[in-house]
This record gives C-alpha cells, structure tokens and sequence, in this order.
C-alpha cells in the first residue's frame, strides 16, 4: 500500500503543479497573439487535456477493444458536463457573475455560441453512429465538421490589446510542460488508485468501469479547476466544451480512417446528448438558480454512474 500511495499523491501534485502551468502558459499564449483566452482554452487547452482520452481510446480501437474506446470518449464527455462543469460552475463566485463583459469572464452570448457548437458536435456524432459503424466516411464527416468549429471558434473570437511587454517567449513553454504535467500526473494518480482497490479487494470490472472515464478527464478536472481558482473563467469553461469536440470528432476520426468500428450500445450516446442539452440552463440571468442547475446535474452523473454499476 506505500508505494500506491506514493504514486497517488506524486500524481495529485503534478496534475495540480501541471494545470497551474498550462493555465498561466495559455493566459500568456492568448496575450502574445492578441486573442481571447476562451479561444485558447477551447483549442491548445482542451486539445492538450484531451491527449489521455486520444491515446486510451485510440490504442483500444487498434487493439479491438471497441467498447472500452468509445465508452472513454462517450463516458468523458459525459463527465466533463455532468462533474467538471458542474464543479466550476458551483465554485465560481456569486459576485463575479456571468453575462458581464470582461476579459476573465465568461459573457453569456459567448457561453451560448461554444454550447450550441458543442451540442452540434454531438449530434453529427450520434447521427453518425445510426449507421451501426465508424469507417472511412465517418471520419471524413467528423473531421469537416471538426474543422468548422475551430474556425467559428476563430471568427467569433474577439481580438484583446496585446501587451506592450508580452514577456519572455520562453514562458510559452509553460504549455507543453504543464501538458506533461497534467497527463503524467493523470497515469501515477489513475495507477497508484487502482492498485489500492486491488489491494482493497474491488473487483477488476468495477475498477475499470469507474476510473477508466473519469482518470481520462483528471487533467480537464484539474485544469479547469485551477483556472477557476486562478479567476480565468474563460480557460476553465473553454477547456471542457473545446474537448467535448475533440472528443467526440477528432479522436474517432483518427481510428475510424483506418478501422471499421462496430457501434454497439445507443444508450449512453442519448444519455451523453441529454447532458448536452444541459448545457443550456446555464445562460439563466439568475446566478442562484444556474448553481441549483449546477449540483442537479452533478446528481444527475452520480445516479448515472451508479445506474451503470446496478445499484439501481
């Protein structure tokens, strides 16, 4: 039990010593090109916590692990609204309140735009999927409408005053670094708490249904957390919608170019579409009522997750 321990709190403090880095390199990035930090959040953030997800889904597919590949990606979308967003959501001040025009605030017409591109992002998805498989055409259509998004993205992104003093260009590698961190961190925490249920005695099959998704989403979690910590509301509300797409276009499409995948089950695809649409509450005026919204939809993925372990 030491050495899991050790992995485990090893793992806690990269991923949180890494989130704190890719967040100020991002805040850095989005100065030095004159752009806003929610377009970098929802592309070079949310690209660089979703690496996890891109490569354990990945290797599944190759491997014939269909299943296990797409219920990472489908259960980490799922978590980052059901428990990410929600979490942020709930830890954003009352007083700083969303729907004001500021640069370290998410504005409510922009919340709406990157929702709605979400929302589309899943449903091209599950539309896809109607056909029973993920091949050569799914990819071409996924990675077109992939494509549009990151350039709406970029077209609605308002441009900021760049610092006459941007600083050093080396502080941009606070972006790679804090990548590492987060992923690296991610497998030690993730593999020190799986060797500790073994040696708790809980069974393998529960093991992997409950870490697998959620150890995929730790950097999401711990990234945008830190960047609601750190006040920068665009990094941290960004980061989960912009990897929401990649994780629901651009990482199939990467597989599916190459393989023929068999779409089973279309439950958890509609499941992953009503969190979704969940989305959309969150542009209320009322701040109190946007965090009763917040912690029902945090009910809403702990029921989820426990209707899945047959609790219910």
């Amino acid at each position: 039990m030491i050495l899991p321990l050790i992995l485990f709190f090893i793992g806690l403090f990269l991923l949180i010593k890494g989130a704190d880095l890719l967040v100020e390199g991002a805040e850095q990035l989005a100065a030095r090109m004159g752009v806003s930090p929610a377009l970098i959040g929802l592309t070079v953030v949310a690209f660089g916590t979703s690496v996890p997800e891109l490569v354990v889904s990945t290797g599944a597919f190759f491997t014939g692990s269909y299943e296990i590949g797409l219920g990472n990606l489908i259960g980490s979308t799922i978590a980052n609204i059901g428990l990410i967003l929600a979490l942020c959501f709930l830890l954003i001040p009352l007083s700083p309140a969303l729907g004001k025009v500021s640069n370290a605030l998410y504005s409510r017409e922009r919340l709406f735009r990157d929702a709605v591109m979400t929302l589309l992002a899943t449903l091209v998805f599950a539309f896809v999927t109607l056909r029973g498989v993920l091949d050569f055409l799914s990819a071409s259509v996924f990675l077109l409408v992939f494509a549009l998004i990151i350039q709406l993205y970029w077209r609605a992104s308002q441009p900021i005053e760049r610092p006459s003093e941007p600083g050093p260009a080396r502080n941009l590698l606070r972006i790679p670094v804090g990548i590492a961190g987060v992923i690296l961190g991610a497998y030690l925490l993730l593999n020190g708490a799986t060797q500790i249920a073994i040696a708790l005695n809980i069974s393998s099959y529960v093991i992997g249904l409950s870490l697998v998704a959620i150890g995929t989403s730790l950097p999401e979690l711990s990234t945008s957390i830190v960047a609601i910590f750190k006040k920068n509301y665009d990094i941290s509300i960004g980061n989960i919608l912009g990897s929401n797409v990649f994780n629901i276009l651009f990482i199939p499409a990467i597989s599916s170019f190459f393989l023929t995948i068999p779409v089973a089950d279309y439950t958890s695809i509609i499941i992953m579409i009503a969190f979704s649409l969940g989305l959309f509450p969150f542009f209320l005026k009322s701040q109190k009522i946007v965090k009763v919204w917040a912690l029902f939809l945090l009910a809403a993925w702990v029921t989820y997750i426990a209707f899945i372990y047959g609790v219910f």
